[in-house]
């Protein structure tokens, strides 16, 4: 019987004020703590509280833009959640309540671009499980995203100063919080690590490149997140033409800029939606993502990588599908190699000969019908950042990619998929239930992070070694059912790839699938 206690927890102190949570099944757990407060473009300051505050049920998520719609659950089953812009809280998940346990520190920073997702967004995102099998203190955190988060208002007024970067700000103001308060809660100050995956591995390359995080964390692993310009163009320049342009359509004078603080959110969306396309079509900055300025250096793969930056151990990784979500046509088991050759040419054409041996050699063993839906958006900016952070002095730079197949019309893994794999939650994912293969696979790749978290170094028992990245060699981890490491096996296949096809445009072949993310 799992044991569940309320009356006996302690009121622990914090420097926002005294707080209340439970304990479920080994763990002691805090829901919804506030870090920090913030009025609309603003600047967090510190949270506090009198009294002692309840902390057992989650706290508001941030307002999304869009209405979401559930679609495709069995790949990445999600949790809806109240939505409110006063968003800046956390969840803590430890097994003990002893500021002298020092236990390392693991901070999740969730996907969904900059524009939307939770800390609770998908089941798989829970930290009950990571902190019993590791032994770590999980934290995930809510922040603010698109305009509320990102859009710069600094032109017209001091008050907005970095406004363009206040979701970021956010980030930064949790893990300061972190740091001052989770030996409270048993964990080490002096070892964080940053996780995220897509969006939330961007937030990870950033929060490198924001000296006001130096010291605030310790370690990364970068998730299916590293974007070139071709994915997420940067944010530059100011804000003052998409606000002149919204405060027109609103029938206000400049000097009135103010009453954007108190417009209804959804009304705040509609003038935002309405006026943007044109200012974009133009050139001009629009935000709804991280703006480069002093105080944030800039996506390390256009800007340059800080020194501090390079001294943090990284890990990198990608999936294998990424984003393909689409439903199969065919039974790629049923097929032959005639009909595998067939389909590959609908989209390889009269290159399909010379493409196909170089496919297989990449990857002996997949179908390959994969091509048509192989990873052309994370791997390669994956790889290049690698390179950039293991140059010089560095902490220490790990490559990974995900392959795995799933039992799903053999899907290949896709973007979100190795999650749960991570989290060691693969028995809230009904679709990662592999016999005799998901326990080992799940001990293997979690048991490296682990390891990764406690000593910056990724390894596990069962696992090959797992070599650095450096000037001379480029060392992939191949997490499936069978692990192996390989050296910059895949240059080949990308180089005739991108020979052949036009360059990859993402959001085209969203809107082909009608998929969003």
């Amino acid at each position: 019987m799992k044991v569940f206690r309320y009356d006996e927890v302690p009121v622990v102190e914090t420097t926002s004020g005294k707080l209340k949570g439970y304990f479920y099944d080994g763990t002691y757990i805090y829901k919804g703590v506030p870090y920090a407060y913030a009025d609309r473009f603003q600047m967090p300051v510190p949270s506090h509280w009198e009294g002692v505050k309840e902390a057992t049920s989650y706290g508001f998520v941030c307002p999304l833009m869009s209405q979401d719609t559930p679609t495709a659950e069995l790949m990445v089953p999600h949790r809806y959640w109240p939505m409110d812009e006063h968003c800046q809280n956390l969840n803590i998940w430890t097994k003990e309540l002893n500021p002298d346990a020092g236990k390392p520190v693991v901070v999740w920073l969730h996907g969904g671009g900059y524009s939307a997702g939770s800390s609770i967004e998908q089941t798989a995102y829970d930290g009950h499980a990571m902190c019993m099998e590791g032994d770590v203190v999980v934290v995930t955190i809510n922040h603010r995203l698109n305009i509320l988060g990102y859009l710069d208002l600094s032109p017209f007024g001091e008050k907005y100063a970095n406004s363009g970067n206040a979701g970021h700000a956010d980030m930064v103001a949790a893990l300061q919080w972190i740091h001052d308060n989770i030996a409270q809660f048993g964990g080490n100050p002096d070892n964080v690590t940053i996780f995220g995956q897509s969006g939330g591995g961007m937030k990870v390359a950033d929060l490198m490149q924001i000296p006001a995080a130096d010291e605030l964390f310790h370690r990364g692993l970068i998730m299916s997140g590293v974007a070139d310009e071709m994915l997420m163009p940067s944010c530059v320049g100011t804000g003052e033409q998409i606000v002149k342009a919204m405060l027109a359509e609103l029938g206000v004078a400049e000097t009135e800029v103010e009453k954007l603080e108190t417009l209804p959110y959804p009304e705040l969306v509609q003038l935002y939606t309405k006026v943007m396309p044109a200012v974009a079509m133009a050139g001009g900055y629009v935000g709804n993502g991280p703006q480069v300025n002093d105080w944030f250096k800039g996506n390390p793969l256009q800007f340059g990588m800080r020194e501090h930056a390079r001294k943090i151990p990284l890990m990198i990784g990608s999936v294998y599908g990424e984003f393909a979500f689409a439903p199969s046509s065919f039974d790629k088991t049923a097929l032959t190699d005639q009909e595998r050759m067939e389909i590959v040419r609908q989209i390889y054409g009269e290159h399909t000969e010379e493409i196909a041996p170089v496919f297989l050699e990449t990857y002996p063993g997949k179908d390959l019908t994969d091509l048509l839906n192989i990873d052309r958006v994370m791997r390669a900016p994956s790889k290049k950042l690698a390179a950039l952070h293991a140059r010089g002095e560095n902490g220490g730079t790990y490559l990974y990619e995900f392959t795995l197949e799933f039992p799903m019309n053999h899907k290949i893994a896709w973007h979100c998929s190795d999650i749960p794999f991570f989290f060691h939650n693969t028995d809230k994912v009904e679709v990662c239930a592999i016999p005799g293969v998901t326990e080992k696979l799940e001990a293997q790749i979690f048991g490296a992070f682990m390891e990764f978290v406690r000593t910056g170094v990724p390894a596990e028992k069962t696992l090959p070694e797992w070599p650095e990245v450096t000037d001379e060699q480029e060392p992939t981890m191949i997490f499936d059912r069978e692990c192996e490491v390989r050296f910059n096996f895949d240059d080949k296949l990308f180089e005739k790839i991108n020979s052949i096809l036009p360059s990859f445009n993402l959001m085209e072949m969203l809107a082909s699938q009608d998929v969003q993310h």
